[in-house]
């Protein structure tokens, strides 16, 4: 049996400049290189033709996951879907050239912080020989349940350019994007960890993730009533974010969204689920659309400062806006530096990004959704970076790493003070 924890100190607070409790999940990544020529072949194989190609496809074979990979790219979206059985995974991946990662919201956003200098705990829902294989040793650790199969998420970069012929047309590729393809039982069961309220005790950041991979609703129910209770431990001050994904059942989604809002002083997403909240595409260019879709989105999720990000930009908005504006600063140089380095970046990526790759485009567009914001908008553009190897899965987790970090930094500086 795996062991439960593995935490640096008695009083379970990772050594460090601040303090922060990251939830929820822990998967094994199969990252899976992009092979155009063996898309192709499927396709043909399978006889797929344009209108077969739906993101949306009830995934429960591997021509039904060809299907939904191209119709995202058709789209041009990312996203997360659920598959009915892991062997589709395991099938498709074994096809392909890959590298096993770790991954999960709550252990990118904390590899990340581990490279600014901020220690965390991860909340795991499961742990396995190969996960904890290449789970830094200092870090700490959390398991709800030590006995727990982990089944391999497929990860799957669309390159940003290629072409697939289907039987009666063809898919261009023309942005970088990352498809998620889950069947994870530990992370559906989401058993919390009987020691979550002990850590909890002494943190200045709480993140809140993973959720989404839940499929039963009275569960989700308990699931969040437990963790309610848990969150009585914390201190005051403690700053509690949740990052959206994209739910595989919009019942769930409901629930979750319902009991979340409340307990959280920021609600962060990127620009897919913005959309799939809205159920409309947004110009990201467009200042008037976007504040437009501030307005929504406050109506939807009341309460919480919002945060967004996206390709372009990212932004707070609400009462905490000024507070965020520095860890936006943060969350965009840690997603930048991750799609040129991937999992080797480091500190010092952050610090060599160049302002001069921050196109005009963006910051006039920036620059107009803060102004409409009437003082509660923050608003900082993002770069415009190109690379022959582009490392698109784990961006908006290095985004919110990002976002932490800065935030139990500033915690700390705050402490130095007094």
């Amino acid at each position: 049996m795996q062991p439960a924890k593995r935490l640096s100190t008695d009083a379970q607070v990772p050594s460090g400049p601040g303090r922060s409790v990251l939830g929820f999940g822990g998967t094994v990544d199969h990252e899976v290189v992009w092979d155009e020529t063996l898309m192709v072949r499927l396709a043909a194989e399978y006889g797929i033709r344009f209108a077969d190609c739906d993101p949306d496809v009830v995934i429960v074979d591997e021509r039904s996951l060809v299907c939904a990979i191209l119709g995202h790219a058709r789209l041009r979206r990312g996203g997360e879907r659920f598959v009915a059985t892991p062997s589709v995974i395991e099938g498709f991946s074994a096809r392909h050239r890959r590298t096993v990662t770790i991954g999960g919201t709550c252990v990118r956003a904390g590899l990340i912080m581990r490279q600014l200098g901020v220690r965390s705990t991860a909340v795991l829902t499961g742990v396995d020989d190969t996960f904890l294989s290449l789970f830094p040793e200092d870090c700490d650790y959390l398991v709800g349940d030590a006995t727990a199969a982990l089944t391999p998420h497929l990860i799957v970069q669309l390159p940003e350019e290629g072409r697939i012929r289907v039987v009666d047309g063809e898919i261009l590729l023309d942005r970088p994007n990352r498809l998620i393809f889950v069947n994870d039982p530990p992370q559906v069961s989401m058993r919390l960890s009987a020691d979550l309220g002990e850590s909890l005790a002494g943190a200045d950041v709480f993140l809140i993730s993973g959720f989404n991979a839940m499929s039963d609703a009275a569960v989700l129910r308990d699931r969040i009533a437990e963790l309610s209770a848990a969150m009585r431990s914390l201190p005051a001050g403690a700053m509690v974010v949740h990052e959206d994904a994209g739910y595989h059942s919009d019942e769930v989604s409901a629930v979750a969204h319902a009991l979340l809002v409340p307990l959280v002083d920021v609600f962060s997403m990127n620009e897919d689920e913005m959309q799939a909240h809205l159920g409309q595409v947004v110009d990201l260019l467009d200042a008037s659309a976007v504040s437009a879709a501030l307005v929504r989105l406050h109506r939807m999720f009341p309460g919480p400062t919002l945060v967004v990000h996206t390709r372009h930009w990212a932004l707070a908005s609400g009462l905490r806006a000024s507070l965020l504006e520095a860890a936006l600063d943060s969350g965009i140089k840690a997603a930048t530096a991750r799609y040129l380095h991937g999992d080797s970046a480091t500190a010092a990526d952050f610090a060599a990004l160049d302002e001069s790759a921050v196109p005009t485009r963006h910051r006039d567009v920036a620059a107009a959704i803060a102004a409409r914001g009437s003082g509660t908008v923050r608003c900082l553009p993002a770069y415009e970076v190109r690379t022959a190897t582009p490392t698109t899965i784990g961006l908006g987790d290095s985004f919110v790493g990002g976002v932490l970090a800065e935030l139990v930094l500033s915690a700390h500086r705050e402490r130095r003070l007094q």
